[in-house]
């Protein structure tokens, strides 16, 4: 299992299939940048299902156990059960899927049937009026929910939720989310506001401690702490009456960069060792050349024990550096 420069091992890739999303989150794609005079990647520019299948290959000749399929919006991307079942058959241990959730009561049963073991939904509020602002869209909330009920019916298990707060926002959101997810029957992970790119407006004022957010918690429930497991990047608690168990993945306040295992895999063909990397490897130029599963094997071998980011641990002295923005990267 290969290694990077301070003994990271490579376990996991995060694999983004498009950059186009249909909602237009403020964090994440606001609207005033990308409208319609911004410029997305061109068809024949993305990687198509086969050269994605090669690239997790050679991933797992390296150590990569499971893969996440991310976006933009990934069920914008027509037929990704065809990709699934494409991984799968490498024989890849896990391979989940984060979306807003929006297409998945359409999807749900082709991407089960597919393979695909687990579903994350972004979701950071349960207020109508604020789940529209805060996506910059008119689109109803119960179409995510309905989304989230369909993936349940049939038959997806530990489904997880994501929520972003952000302070002057939707800080208010924490409990009435603590309450939905334990009355559903979710896994609720509560996520720090991060700095991904240079759009989204962050400041560290709007940032809402993971801390803080346990806190409020505490105040309606009794939680008792799982112990850490390894390289996970969220910490668990667990509810003393049994009903379920939140997440807090902390990268502002609590950086987790020494275990981080992840490589990122762009639409484009780019090969990222952080979610903060200013530049990536260029795989697709490989891919369209040669095709081979050792070449590839071999670029990424090579990136990935050169590897030393450390960007959360070190925020306060490369906060002005080149960033990718987080539709790109795939979050």
């Amino acid at each position: 299992m290969i290694q990077d420069r301070i003994g990271r091992s490579l376990t996991a890739l995060r694999v983004s299939v498009i950059d186009r999303c249909n909602l237009r989150c403020t964090y994440c794609m606001p609207a005033d940048v990308f409208n319609k005079n911004y410029t997305y990647l061109k068809p024949d520019e993305i990687l198509t299902f086969d050269e994605i299948q090669t690239v997790v290959q050679s991933a797992m000749n390296l150590g990569v156990r499971k893969i996440r399929l991310t976006g933009g919006e990934p069920l914008l991307r027509p037929k990704l059960w065809d990709l699934i079942k494409k991984i799968k058959s490498l024989g890849i241990e896990e391979i989940a899927l984060t979306t807003n959730g929006l297409l998945l009561e359409e999807q749900a049963a082709a991407l089960y049937g597919a393979g695909l073991d687990r579903v994350t939904v972004s979701l950071d509020t349960l207020n109508p009026p604020l789940f529209q602002r805060m996506s910059g869209t008119s689109v109803s909330i119960q179409k995510v929910l309905r989304g989230l009920k369909a993936a349940q019916e049939i038959g997806f298990l530990n489904i997880k939720v994501n929520a972003v707060i952000q302070r002057g926002v939707n800080e208010n959101e924490i409990l009435s989310l603590a309450h939905f997810a334990r009355t559903e029957g979710l896994h609720l992970r509560f996520i720090e506001f991060m700095d991904v790119g240079h759009t989204n407006h962050w400041s560290k004022d709007q940032v809402v401690p993971g801390q803080e957010i346990l806190d409020a918690l505490k105040t309606q429930w009794t939680l008792l702490p799982l112990a850490p497991s390894k390289n996970h990047v969220a910490r668990e608690w667990i509810y003393e009456d049994g009903l379920g168990k939140v997440g807090f993945i902390n990268s502002v306040s609590e950086a987790f960069c020494g275990g981080c295992d992840r490589g990122r895999l762009t639409a484009d063909g780019l090969f990222y060792t952080c979610l903060f990397s200013a530049k990536g490897l260029d795989l697709k130029s490989s891919l369209r050349d040669s095709h081979d599963v050792l070449v590839l094997t071999e670029l990424m071998a090579a990136q990935w024990l050169q590897r030393e980011d450390r960007y959360s641990e070190l925020r306060a002295e490369m906060n002005e550096q080149p960033r990718i923005e987080m539709s790109r990267m795939g979050g």
